[in-house]
């Protein structure tokens, strides 16, 4: 017991309808996680080695309090929500009819999120606390398979009180309640454990593993290793009986038994008291199995047969060894964390912008990101209920984020590995869906596009530039000339080496663009400015006088073609016909599946055309944040940016025509990926034109950020935020092509967009405009802020940033 209180962060809290939606994921890098609900409740067990939405197992914890007066007994939840009430068998919620504390808000700053619970019968108020460690530039710590599960209680009575606190785990190991499923007790150096195992589920299953539920430091006073198995729902009101009649836990009489294991804390709390009660749930499941990519109609993605493996299991024997690893490091976890979350909370940027900034780092702690047993880092699109959402790493959309290079670099290491050796092939071609296993299929998925490759040098760049690894730039640089040389081939996107893309472009849009576009040209220009830079650090002048010859014409060209006095839009180059197009820049199936590109090549659909894209610059901030100069003109991007608000943004969307999938409605704000301002629009656009992601809305307010439009940026952010309450969408999940999508983490762009902050380890530099304010810094280990007044600029952060320079502009 503790009578510290632990003090966490709080950017936003959410009360009544705004709870209905929360579900925090909590859990490790590449683990799976447990999400924490808005009531408190823990729902989304997703520990099997692919997505589990929906799949809550019976485990909980509840409190009972003893005075004078009387006895209480209460779920460590808040009342169920209005939608909550009616099913075809009364309400679905677990544990709908037990007693639950009246009131509880929810307060978060991720990946902190906690519950302060009241109820007016009661003489205790109490606090529930939940995280995983997220300490940048330390991906094992921040790749932890465990929740940290800590309660607060506070006597606020006049009356010593007696807490009885106790915590439930069912066993879930199969996914189900197979026979063998057991808890054995576990004394370790700090802890009790319960150590959750089975004798039938297959070794070789991806639901085979181990589970662990332990109390810190404090005395277990009763502990159940099993429930009561009886009808009618009976073994739930035994465990209740029992622990409600005098706050302990026996073990039920002979007969058949749940594999539920309880564990039991009990304290006194004298008149004004508090004491925090600590628990840890750890899991371990290391049979995660690879993707899969049938190309032939219709194409079928989701998880193959082949065993990959989890690195998380490689670090640890079984839960229990998880748990005894973790304790003696449990304090400096959890302070690193608050580091990290308070460098942001603490900053200057706009409330709506730390919120963006943090609340979407969750991907990562999500069943979308996954290590391999060698440690590489992949991950899905996002996550559909029970698999994966479009596999394979895929290029064109890890283009967008920007968390996983400032937060973990060597994880992004790991993906240009991924991107430059095992993705390319002899020519040059990156497949933007990498297969697995990788040594066999990592070329299997026979396409590029254009947008991905371009943006995968581009973060190669900024990989080298935010850990100045030289070696690791060097072992890679053949790779990555190969693949901008690709550009060049007959038949390619750039075949005239004329720095524009005239070529068939396949797409983050599913499609393939014909001709140049202010999107996929910025994607270009940052691409031979990254390029030129590169070549210049390992001695390759020759190529980087071309790429920089080539930057120079494209820029012009782009400026003097594309730029229509409002904004960069697409000049559709019809190619005529297939023999026109290099082998493996269109998406073709075989048999009477449609293709998901145009099969007029004369007239082609799904074009942009004139339209008012978004995105239009997004390669061009992600080069500026990169110390990247794009050679476009000023004054062209920043009307550009501003008339992208001017078009696309909508104050509500009652009367909106949107086709496809809807992210934003009625009454909302929103940013459109695209518009058609002179209502010009082809008769087929591109398929996603009316749709509002917020991956594009962050990518946009981080073009609008760096060239000083904080306003409009801001209010973009802001909207997007305000869309995801809680009430009719989770705060900790974007949905875009399934959830915790990874276009989400555009918003950590925001952290160094507002200054201009570029972080250059190789020149040991931060530069940032002389913005008056405290900007946050994150690149791996660099983790700090940089205190800007009166033209004097300091750093105050991290020991790894301390030999930085600042220069300010």
């Amino acid at each position: 017991m503790t009578t510290q209180p632990a003090t966490w962060p709080v950017l936003r809290r959410y009360r009544g309808a705004d709870l209905a939606r929360i579900a925090l994921p909590v859990g490790g890098i590449g683990t799976g996680c447990i999400s924490l609900g808005g009531r408190g409740q823990l729902l989304d067990w997703e520990l099997f080695n692919r997505p589990g939405k929906g799949f809550t197992p019976q485990s909980f914890f509840c409190v009972r309090t003893q005075d004078a007066t009387g006895t209480h007994t209460r779920v460590l939840e808040s009342a169920l929500l209005d939608g909550e009430y009616a099913g075809p068998h009364g309400s679905p919620s677990p544990l709908h009819g037990l007693p639950r504390f009246r009131t509880g808000e929810f307060a978060a700053a991720y990946p902190f999120g906690q519950v302060h619970l009241t109820d007016p019968q009661l003489p205790v108020q109490a606090t529930v606390q939940a995280y995983n460690p997220l300490v940048p530039g330390d991906a094992d710590a921040s790749g932890l398979p465990i929740l940290f599960y800590r309660v607060r209680l506070t006597n606020t009575s006049s009356r010593p009180v007696t807490a009885s606190l106790c915590g439930s785990m069912h066993n879930v190991i199969g996914r189900g309640e197979p026979v063998g499923n057991a808890f054995a007790e576990i004394a370790l150096d700090g802890a009790t454990a319960l150590a959750g195992t089975s004798t039938q589920v297959p070794a070789d299953d991806e639901t085979w593993g181990t589970l662990a539920l332990a109390v810190v430091a404090d005395r277990v006073s009763s502990r159940r290793l099993n429930w009561a198995k009886r009808s009618w729902g009976d073994s739930l009101l035994d465990f209740w009986d029992d622990f409600t009649t005098d706050g302990a836990l026996e073990e039920p009489d002979a007969g058949a038994r749940v594999p539920t294991g309880s564990l039991v804390v009990t304290e006194q709390l004298p008149p004004g008291a508090a004491a925090e009660f600590t628990f840890l749930l750890a899991w371990h499941f290391p049979n995660r199995r690879g993707w899969r990519h049938d190309f032939q109609p219709p194409p079928v993605f989701g998880h193959s047969a082949d065993l990959v493996g989890n690195h998380y299991t490689a670090r640890f024997t079984d839960a229990v060894d998880v748990v005894r690893q973790v304790l003696p490091r449990l304090a400096e976890y959890e302070q690193a964390t608050h580091r990290y979350v308070h460098t942001v909370t603490s900053s200057s940027l706009p409330a709506s912008v730390q919120d963006a900034v943090l609340s979407n780092v969750a991907v990562l702690k999500s069943p979308t990101c996954f290590r391999i047993a060698d440690g590489t880092f992949l991950g899905w699109e996002g996550c559909n209920t029970d698999h994966g959402s479009c596999h394979g790493s895929c290029t064109h959309v890890w283009n967008y984020q920007y968390a996983l290079e400032q937060l973990f670099p060597d994880l992004a290491w790991s993906m240009r590995q991924v991107e430059f050796v095992h993705s390319l092939d002899e020519r040059g071609l990156m497949s933007f869906r990498a297969g697995l296993p990788l040594d066999t299929q990592g070329t299997g998925w026979r396409t590029a596009a254009a947008d991905g490759q371009m943006g995968a040098l581009v973060r190669l760049l900024r990989t080298w530039r935010l850990t100045g690894r030289d070696d690791l730039l060097a072992a890679l640089w053949s790779r990555a000339r190969r693949a901008m040389e690709f550009a060049w081939i007959p038949g390619g996107w750039d075949a005239d080496r004329d720095g524009v893309m005239e070529g068939c472009q396949h797409s983050t849009s599913d499609v393939e663009y014909y001709g140049p576009s202010g999107i996929n040209q910025s994607w270009y220009l940052a691409a031979l400015a990254a390029c030129a830079a590169m070549a210049s650090a390992v001695g390759d002048k020759d190529f980087a006088e071309t790429c920089t010859q080539l930057l120079a014409s494209g820029a012009a060209r782009t400026d003097g073609e594309l730029f229509n006095g409002e904004y960069y839009e697409h000049q559709v180059l019809p190619p005529g016909s297939a023999d026109r197009i290099a082998e493996g820049l269109r998406i073709r199936y075989d048999g009477d599946s449609p293709d998901m590109g145009s099969d007029d090549l004369e007239d082609p659909d799904f074009q942009i055309g004139t339209g008012c894209m978004s995105d239009q610059l997004a390669g061009h901030a992600l080069a500026v944040l990169s110390g990247l100069d794009t050679h476009l003109d000023p004054a062209h991007t920043a009307t550009a940016m501003r008339s992208v608000v001017r078009h696309n943004h909508r104050t509500d969307f009652h009367t909106h025509v949107n086709h496809l999938r809807s992210y934003a409605l009625g009454d909302e704000r929103g940013l459109l990926n695209c518009s058609y301002p002179h209502r010009d629009r082809p008769p087929r656009p591109f398929p996603y034109c009316n749709e509002v992601w917020t991956g594009l809305e962050y990518t946009a307010a981080i073009a609008l950020a760096v060239q000083g439009d904080h306003d409009l940026a801001e209010g973009l952010v802001a909207d997007a935020r305000a869309r995801h309450t809680g009430r009719r969408r989770n705060p900790f999940d974007e949905v875009e092509c399934g959830s915790h999508y990874v276009r989400s983490m555009a918003s950590f762009g925001l952290a160094h967009a507002w200054p201009r902050t570029v972080v250059n380890a190789v020149e040991r530099t931060i530069e940032l405009d002389a913005l008056p304010g405290r900007w946050p810094v994150f690149a791996g280990d660099v983790v700090g802020v940089v205190e800007v007044a009166d033209g004097q600029a300091r750093y105050a952060g991290s020991a790894a940033g301390e030999g930085f320079r600042v220069v300010l502009r």
